[in-house]
């Protein structure tokens, strides 16, 4: 099996992903908030919406985020898998086609990683894995999406204990591959703004409180990378930082939104959306 429309979806993107603005543009903070809702699409909170052009029907960008399974349950709370949701992916959908001529879904959509519909979606999302737990058939499906032209960003996880549970997970998909470090130089934190550091972005919260980790055991931030046998990026893994976060909440406060939403949040996701579309 192969995913559904890869090749053909990222020659597709890489022609039509052309930036109408790039490194150096000053966003408007926005700052409309959201309640949490449990509908997606059915309370945006003051984020604007669009339509696309129905000529664009097949090749929209849809931002996809994971459900998993996780201890203490299916991860229906708060935090788990939708920690930041909606608020998070409704931002970021909202500024890759604001940033870019990206054809993008307004409202995205969540996946299970053992649903055969995965294959529709050539990147998705996963957060918070400090918990993950999955199972057999969730094992399964995460290895055949990677293996099969999908990709995956991990993000929002702190410290060495949260790292050693999703390692361990990360070791029954893939035995035999190691997690690499990606240096500052590889492409991801280049390809359309040039990124002078690897950030760590910490929760408004903590931001507010005048501290700029999460953990007193994740002083630098780590994305490594998980990649296949034809050297293919098909996993990049953002540990002891929270671009979600950054997503989330850019309208809370104006220096979060300066220092870590405008400056790092957003640019390195559209850079790693843009990488993985076309590669």
């Amino acid at each position: 099996m192969t995913l559904i429309g890869s090749r053909t979806r990222r020659r597709t993107f890489a022609m039509c992903l052309c930036f109408l603005l790039v490194a150096g543009v000053t966003l408007a903070q926005r700052r409309g908030r959201r309640g949490w809702d449990d509908r997606p699409g059915s309370f945006r909170g003051g984020v604007p919406e669009w339509k696309n052009d129905e000529a664009f029907r097949d090749d929209i960008f849809t931002f996809a985020r994971v459900r998993y399974t996780s201890w203490g349950g299916n991860g229906w709370g708060r935090g788990g898998w939708r920690t930041d949701y909606p608020d998070s992916d409704l931002n970021f959908s909202f500024r890759l086609q604001q940033l870019t001529s990206l054809k993008v879904h307004p409202d995205g959509v969540i996946v299970d990683l053992d649903d055969p519909e995965i294959l529709n979606y050539p990147f998705v999302y996963l957060l918070e894995p400090g918990n993950i737990e999955l199972s057999p058939t969730e094992v399964a499906g995460m290895r055949n999406y990677l293996l099969n032209g999908g990709f995956m960003m991990v993000d929002d996880f702190w410290g060495e204990d949260e790292w050693y549970v999703f390692y361990q997970q990360l070791k029954l998909v893939f035995p035999d591959r190691e997690p690499q470090e990606l240096p500052l130089e590889h492409e991801i934190f280049h390809i359309v703004y040039d990124l002078k550091e690897k950030p760590i972005i910490p929760s408004v919260h903590h931001y507010l409180n005048g501290q700029l980790t999460e953990r007193w055991d994740a002083r630098e931030a780590h994305y490594r990378g998980v990649f296949d046998d034809n050297d293919r990026l098909m996993m990049i893994i953002c540990h002891n930082t929270d671009l979600g976060d950054g997503w989330e909440q850019e309208g809370m406060n104006q220096g979060y939104f300066e220092n870590y939403s405008e400056k790092f949040a957003y640019p390195l996701g559209i850079n790693i959306v843009t990488y993985a579309m076309t590669h």
